[in-house]
């Protein structure tokens, strides 16, 4: 995680820098990709009243930049606000992110369980397929007569997957 600091119109002193450093360490609980955050301090004057704005960009990989901009009379209540507000955001796409695996894991976990209790009563007797068996059209035809489907799929011997349909009751329909 690389952390760069700034101060436009405010002087970063050791003390200041330690501080942001130290709060923005408490951001790597969540176990994200933080890629780099940018610390910008910058003295904020309108209308005759003096503050300071911290403005945070946290980029994050796979998901994007989350951007916090907080504005206050004293740096350090700006940075602590600024930083309650990134550790709220970077706890829900932890939490969006984890639940979103687990949720996942537990149904796979129940299907399993479901299935090899109703695997040990089962016999598997092997079939040969002949879905995947080349055959001619007239083949295709006398199966789609004798089922109640109105298209048959099937391969022809050139290796070419083909559709018969029922266009009615004496007339198909080949693609």
């Amino acid at each position: 995680m690389n952390i760069s600091m700034v101060g436009k119109k405010v002087e970063l002193t050791d003390s200041i820098k330690e501080y942001i450093e130290n709060a923005l360490e408490s951001l790597k609980k969540y176990n994200l990709d933080i890629i780099s955050i940018a610390a910008v301090a910058s003295l904020d004057e309108k209308k005759g009243k003096k503050g300071v704005e911290i403005d945070f960009t946290i980029n994050l990989a796979h998901k994007g930049t989350v951007v916090i901009k907080q504005k206050d009379k004293d740096l350090y209540a700006a940075i602590d606000v600024a930083i309650d507000r990134a550790q709220k955001v970077l706890r829900r796409h932890h939490d969006k992110v984890t639940d979103h695996k687990k949720t996942g894991m537990e149904e796979n976990t129940r299907s399993v369980l479901n299935e090899s209790s109703s695997v040990d009563d089962a016999e598997v007797i092997p079939m040969e397929l002949d879905l995947y068996k080349p055959m001619e059209i007239d083949e295709a035809l006398e199966r789609l007569n004798d089922s109640s489907e109105n298209y048959y799929v099937f391969n022809d011997h050139d290796g070419n997957m083909r559709v018969i349909t029922k266009v009615s009751s004496q007339k198909f329909g080949l693609y």
